[in-house]
């Protein structure tokens, strides 16, 4: 048995565009919901919702089914939480807040075996179909999606840094925190927010690195996908449910005599 090809990873690397789903009710069975729909990508999060590794896994068998790429942020950039998370065959990591140059080699470092880098090695495991992927240790890293989340101003200024970064397969920009860090906090599509993030994505573009992000505005993210990101999510699983239960009750009020 042979290692699956990432698809999510091949689709940005030949400039195809993307789109996501955020997915945080953490929950299997809310995920068996949406797996089917279509999207390119999802991102199963860790950071801002209430996952562990038990409810993730159910994510991950939810979506196994399904052509979607399962991509997951951890609550934050730990060595021994991504060595977890690649041990039960997520392929592909949303590292957040990554503010240094050394945070993201680390978060790259995190991924690789030794001497490339320093995840642990673990011989029987889900990633590997449980010792049945015969190159399993020789192509994983090709197939890793690392992702490096920017979200704050400082970082996005030094976008470029981090795009060259060997082993970044893709720059993610955080509206939302980087608003915060502007002074413009919870309003993540202020005109000022994006002034500041689109020149920086236009010039990873320039040099062929994949940019990504997350906006609840469909309009807005087909915008940026035909600007040349390459993986924008458009909404959440929690935003659609808590909007179409606020709709229905709204439509059906709105019909009483």
């Amino acid at each position: 048995m042979k290692l699956k090809e990432n698809a999510f990873l091949k689709a940005i690397r030949t400039g195809q565009q993307q789109i996501g789903l955020w997915v945080s009710l953490s929950s299997p069975y809310a995920a068996e919901a949406v797996a089917p729909a279509g999207y390119d990508w999802a991102l199963l999060d860790m950071e801002h919702s209430p996952n562990e590794l038990t409810s993730l896994l159910g994510q991950l068998q939810a979506y196994s089914a399904w052509p979607t790429t399962p991509i997951v942020r951890p609550d934050w950039n730990d060595m021994v939480k991504i060595k977890r998370l690649l041990d039960i065959g997520v392929p592909g990591l949303l590292l957040p807040m990554v503010e240094t140059l050394d945070e993201a080699r680390a978060a790259v470092a995190a991924t690789r075996y030794p001497p490339n880098g320093n995840r642990g090695v673990a011989g029987i495991m889900r990633a590997n179909h449980f010792g049945r992927v015969s190159d399993y240790y020789a192509e994983v890293e090709k197939q890793t999606a690392v992702l490096i989340q920017l979200e704050t101003v400082q970082a996005v200024e030094n976008a470029v840094s981090y795009g060259d970064i060997d082993g970044v397969d893709g720059i993610f920009f955080g509206p939302a925190d980087i608003g915060a860090d502007m002074g413009l906090l919870g309003n993540p599509m202020n005109p000022e927010v994006w002034k500041l993030i689109r020149p920086a994505a236009r010039k990873l573009m320039e040099r062929g690195m994949p940019v990504g992000t997350l906006v609840s505005d469909p309009a807005f993210a087909a915008e940026l996908l035909n600007d040349g990101f390459s993986f924008v999510a458009c909404g959440s699983d929690s935003g659609l449910l808590a909007k179409g239960a606020d709709n229905l009750l709204a439509n059906v009020r709105g019909r009483l005599v």
